[in-house]
Formats: structure tokens, C-alpha cells, sequence
């Protein structure tokens, strides 16, 4: 008796399990027609994914999202620019001083060579040679050593 009376129960949720299965094919059908209605042949909406040909052939360049990112396309684009003009500038700044530090070293090595040549020439012992082979001065060194004066300070 209760084999019967699972029977019975059994038999009205199968029905109703295909009642539902009919509806929800029904409601497939349904949205598969409103969407064959609304797609046509001549719609440029890309269907398929992103694939290399698309990027390559330049059918990427009139999607919706180049369009709707199209500023931030520029920005990177400005952004890039001031990168590489700020760079070139660096580089000739870089050149510029590397050039002026070798022209600091020349200089200070034509001063050090200058003030060589200057110590030597004033030294009291190639005046006075130069004096006497010009017969210029009757200067003559002096045979006594320098008094140290001794100032008192107040």
C-alpha cells in the first residue's frame, strides 16, 4: 500500500517537473526569436573576441572602447612626448656640462702652468741674471743677511 501511495505522489511532480521544462523551452524559444528579430546582417557590433587580425587589420580602432577612451589615448600619447622631450634636454644638459668640465680642467691646468712660469721668472736669482746680461741695473745682491725689525704692538 505504500508502494501505491509513493506511486500516486510521484506521479503529479513528474507532471509538474514537465510543466516547468516546457515553460523554461518556451521561454528560450521566445528570447531566440526576439533575438533573431533584432540582429541584422549589416550590424557593426563586433561578435566575436579580440583576435590579432582585428587588431591588425585596424578594426580595433573604430570599437566603442577606442572611442570611449580616446582621451586617455591622448593623454598617454602627451605624456609620452614630454617624457622623450624632457629626456633629450637632460642629455644635452649632460653634454653641455661634461664640455664645461673639460674646459675647467684646461683652464686650471693653463693657470697652474702660468703661475710655474711666473714664480720662476720673479724669482730674485733670474732677475738679477737677466739684469746683468742686459747691463741694465747696477743691482747687485746683498752681501749682508736681512735685519729682522721688531715692532712692538701696542
Amino acid at each position: 500500500m505504500l508502494a501505491e501511495e509513493e506511486a500516486i505522489e510521484e506521479q503529479p511532480a513528474e507532471e509538474s517537473l514537465r510543466q516547468e521544462l516546457k515553460a523554461t523551452e518556451q521561454k528560450a524559444r521566445d528570447t531566440l526569436k526576439k533575438i533573431a528579430e533584432n540582429v541584422h546582417e549589416s550590424d557593426s557590433t563586433p561578435v566575436g573576441a579580440l583576435t590579432l587580425r582585428k587588431i591588425l587589420g585596424g578594426d580595433i580602432l573604430s570599437a566603442d572602447m577606442v572611442r570611449r577612451q580616446i582621451w586617455l589615448f591622448m593623454l598617454i600619447v602627451l605624456f609620452t612626448i614630454v617624457y622623450v622631450a624632457i629626456r633629450y634636454q637632460c642629455q644635452q644638459d649632460m653634454i653641455q656640462i661634461d664640455k664645461m668640465e673639460k674646459e675647467l680642467v684646461d683652464a686650471k691646468y693653463k693657470s697652474l702652468s702660468s703661475s710655474s712660469v711666473l714664480t720662476e721668472r720673479s724669482r730674485e736669482s733670474h732677475v738679477l741674471e737677466v739684469l746683468r746680461m742686459n747691463h741694465d741695473s747696477l743691482l747687485q745682491a746683498s752681501e749682508q743677511p736681512p735685519y729682522i725689525i721688531n715692532v712692538p704692538e701696542d
